[in-house]
């Protein structure tokens, strides 16, 4: 078995440009499926985080009927149930607003003062809206970080003035407090593309609207509580009260966060797939390799086996080679894709995880291909016979 493994690297260094280029092929293929998976992995478990920090948890209660009412009198029957720890009104519009004569596009939410627990907003500077701002529908509001920074300059924007388009009017409105959502990494990625968001006294944008009801209710339930479950049953609630079957409806927001899982996982697989394309291809370099390297060992194996080298020896031997080659083309790929990764999470802000699972079966997979690829010229040498080979030489 030594006399293989020594007899193996010395074929593989004779022809370093050869071994080098089959490296490279394997190792791109390994480290590409490491980075897709690792990434994708990071990245998935930092969306779910981010999804629960947005309190998606729970539920969302809507209206199905223009004609019914989701105003204060469903919210606080909402609140009594015992399985409910929030039920917070929301009350949405998408507009526009003005900051130094610059026009930005925002969502306002309408919120009261418990939705730091609901949809875990993080205070940078300033303060949250509170009970008094809700009384007295108080013109103030809360921006994110991100759009604080584009618009100001910096994140203590507590104080300054904002002019926002709201129902039929537009007014100044006084910047409380400058907020974060979850971890702000959906803000990160994407504040280039999606609108800031901007939060109000619920109360203010019932007054600009001129209507008393909510647009959305937002449930978050006591831990441990079935969210399809709790969604029928407050379902059931609100028709017992209202007499109105069918005007209320619930999204399960957690179903939500699984529908957003299986997605990332699909595309996880595809990009995953390809990179095992490139592994297949790599295999097959590996076969013609292995396949120069039967013509050039012709002579070497008609001596072997006149003097008295089995067929399975010359088997090993050849197999022995293509496993050395793309186990040394999967560590180094390996090696690589782990870096790569941790950069990429780094770069994307994402929080890096080494997956032990994923390089282990990348590696399995590279030595299966080694294996698959290279049986056909091992075979192939094993067949020659030493007068042949010897005649051929």
């Amino acid at each position: 078995m030594l006399d293989i493994f020594i007899n193996t690297f010395r074929v593989l260094l004779r022809k370093k440009g050869r071994t080098l280029l089959t490296l490279a092929g394997i190792a791109v293929g390994i480290a590409s499926v490491i980075v897709i998976n690792t990434v994708s992995r990071c990245g998935s478990e930092a969306v779910s985080g981010e999804i629960d920090g947005l309190g998606m948890g729970g539920i969302i209660i809507s209206l199905e009927k223009p004609s019914a009412r989701l105003g204060s009198t469903e919210r606080e029957l909402i609140q009594s149930l015992p399985y409910v720890e929030y039920a917070m009104p929301l009350v949405f519009e998408t507009t526009d607003a003005y900051i130094r004569n610059e026009k930005s596009e925002v969502y306002l939410w309408g919120i009261d003062k418990s939705a730091k627990d609901v949809i875990s907003l993080k205070l940078e500077n300033g303060r949250f809206i509170n009970s008094g701002d809700i009384s007295s529908a108080s013109k103030v509001c809360m921006i994110d970080s991100a759009f604080a920074k584009k618009s100001f300059g910096t994140v203590k924007a507590a104080g300054k003035t904002i002019t926002l388009h709201s129902g039929s009017t537009s007014s100044e409105y006084t910047v409380a407090g400058v907020i974060r959502t979850g971890s702000g990494l959906l803000q990160n990625v994407m504040g280039s593309y999606m609108p800031a968001f901007v939060y109000l006294p619920y109360t203010t944008m019932q007054n600009n609207l001129g209507s008393s009801n909510f647009t959305q209710i937002a449930v978050r339930l006591a831990d441990g509580v079935d969210n399809a479950r709790a969604g029928k049953n407050i379902i059931s609630a609100l028709e017992r009260e209202t007499g109105m079957k069918g005007a209320y409806t619930y999204s399960d927001l957690a179903q939500q966060k699984e529908n957003i899982g299986n997605i990332i996982g699909i595309f996880t697989a595809v990009l995953s797939a390809i990179g095992m394309i490139s592994l297949l291809v790599a295999g097959l370099s590996i076969m013609n390799v292995m396949l120069v390297s039967v013509t050039e060992q012709t002579k070497i194996i008609g001596i072997k086996k006149a003097l008295g080298a089995s067929r399975s020896m010359v088997v090993l031997e050849f197999l022995f080679e293509a496993v050395i080659l793309t186990l040394t083309g999967g560590i180094i790929g390996a090696a690589a894709g782990i870096v790569l990764s941790a950069v990429g999470a780094a770069m994307l802000g994402l929080t890096w995880t080494l997956g032990i699972d994923i390089i282990i079966h990348t590696l399995i997979f590279s030595i299966a291909v080694g294996v698959v690829f290279g049986i056909y010229p091992a075979l192939k040498a094993a067949r020659l016979r030493p007068v042949d080979a010897l005649r051929n030489c």
